[in-house]
């Protein structure tokens, strides 16, 4: 009867036990899985439009800007599914952690062989060995690993903000390469007309050869920069869809908006920067939360210090005899070591990751304070091109009067409009400046600017 009992226990225990269950993978239905991905999935526009509007029953707006695409990123992203995975695993372990250990069975089983005549010569019964943690170790190691999980659900944050700053990075790219092509499709028009009116002097003897030449080889420039723009232009398409995680034909259907590009912050107080850098930054929570996870692991290796408990209640057949024990068992004696080396490894340790905090948040505000520097230089440089181009602006537009006023010539105000394009490319080049450094204070930061941050300016 007792062995039956024994039996039904054993089974049942088994039968909660969790088994495998195998997820094979095939590179060739992954692929074909990532060759499918366009943003016409209606996953990822109740996804897009959620986060966007709170209803996932609104449509996208039809032209995909910073904001959109960051979203698909966060949707699609393999980092992003690495890192939640990662956290994933981390909150398991807090249910490790968690989990009492187990009591053990016991069958002690002897013989005796000159056993007294009359008496059973089998010793046998059945105990449990059920193991008692004191001074709190279970709290302690569940407080570790709860705050190493909450480092790492911060650390989806920190792989959330790398994404969208190299998103940021490559639209910033896609658009100045765009506007680049643009302006200089503008100014080979206007070379071509130079180069065309100074061969026509050239034949009849008003213009010398080097100066035609002079010409044709800043067309020919013209040219290859136009070239290396389109091509730029390829290539952060190529970037953008890397960086969303879908193929590059995902983006041959959208248009892609740069209103972002167009916005210029006039003042920006380093000390407001500073302070959302600090407060802010997944890094450096996800470090504070290492440390704190720290911690507790000393506070756990000082539990350790006092010995566990295992009681251990019984039944023993003895030669005829009914024997019920209750034996205190596993108590190790501290003679030859208190845990100090344990100890003197997670004290030594809480010091290496407080460092790594202080490390983490003085480059934080380096970067806040150089990007806020870079910013305001930037800015400057903007103004006095802007400044450049506008009474560039105002002498082409006199010298479009004497010319249609029979005052000058054509070839006159060609030249006067090709030095207008060029301008216009400086003045280009100086907003994409400002933009690169308004990327470089937002990644310091790990906080997007918006209009309504600061006052601003759209150009």
């Amino acid at each position: 009867m007792k062995i039956t009992v024994v039996s039904y226990l054993i089974v049942v225990l088994l039968s909660s036990c969790a088994s495998f269950e195998p997820e094979p993978i095939s590179p060739a239905d992954t692929i074909a899985a990532y060759e499918a991905r366009t943003l016409d999935n209606p996953d990822l526009q109740r996804y897009v439009t959620s986060h966007l509007h709170g209803d996932a029953g609104r449509r996208v707006p039809s032209r995909w800007d910073l904001t959109t695409l960051t979203l698909a990123a966060f949707y699609f992203s393999p980092e992003l599914d690495v890192a939640r995975a990662k956290a994933a695993t981390d909150q398991a372990a807090v249910q490790t952690a968690g989990q009492r250990p187990n009591p053990s069975l016991q069958f002690p089983l002897a013989y005796t062989t000159n056993a007294k005549a009359g008496e059973s010569p089998y010793t046998y019964g059945l105990g449990l060995d059920i193991p008692i943690e004191t001074a709190g170790k279970r709290g302690y190691r569940v407080a570790q690993a709860q705050q190493l999980s909450n480092a790492a659900r911060l650390n989806i944050g920190n792989v959330a903000w790398q994404v969208r700053s190299r998103l940021r990075s490559h639209m910033l790219n896609l658009y100045a390469a765009m506007r680049k092509a643009q302006i200089l499709e503008q100014q080979i028009t206007i070379q071509q007309q130079i180069v065309a009116m100074l061969d026509k002097r050239l034949t009849l003897g008003a213009a010398s050869a080097p100066e035609a030449n002079q010409a044709h080889i800043a067309l020919a420039q013209n040219r290859v920069d136009l070239a290396k723009a389109q091509q730029q232009t390829q290539d952060e398409r190529a970037q953008i869809a890397a960086t969303i995680g879908v193929p590059v034909a995902a983006l041959a259907k959208i248009q892609i908006s740069f209103d972002a590009f167009e916005h210029v912050y006039p003042a920006i107080p380093a000390n407001d920067a500073r302070r959302q850098a600090i407060l802010n930054r997944a890094d450096l929570l996800a470090a504070l939360s290492k440390y704190e996870a720290s911690q507790a692991a000393l506070q756990l290796e000082i539990a350790r210090q006092y010995p566990d408990i295992h009681i251990g209640p019984g039944y023993t057949f003895d030669a005829g005899a009914h024997k019920f024990l209750l034996p205190v068992s596993g108590i190790s004696l501290p003679l030859f070591n208190q845990n100090q080396g344990p100890i003197a490894e997670a004290s030594a340790r809480r010091k290496e990751v407080a460092a790594r905090v202080n490390a983490v948040q003085a480059q934080a505000i380096n970067d806040t304070e150089r990007a806020t520097q870079n910013y305001h230089a930037a800015l400057g440089n903007l103004q006095l091109a802007e400044s450049l181009l506008s009474a560039q602006q105002r002498q082409l537009q006199a010298m479009q009067k004497t010319f249609n006023a029979g005052e000058t010539d054509r070839l006159t105000l060609a030249l006067a409009q090709h030095t207008f394009y060029i301008n216009t490319l400086a003045r280009q080049d100086a907003l994409v400046q400002v933009q690169g450094s308004i990327g470089q204070l937002e990644d310091a930061m790990q906080r997007p600017l918006s209009l309504s941050d600061f006052p601003a300016v759209v150009e």
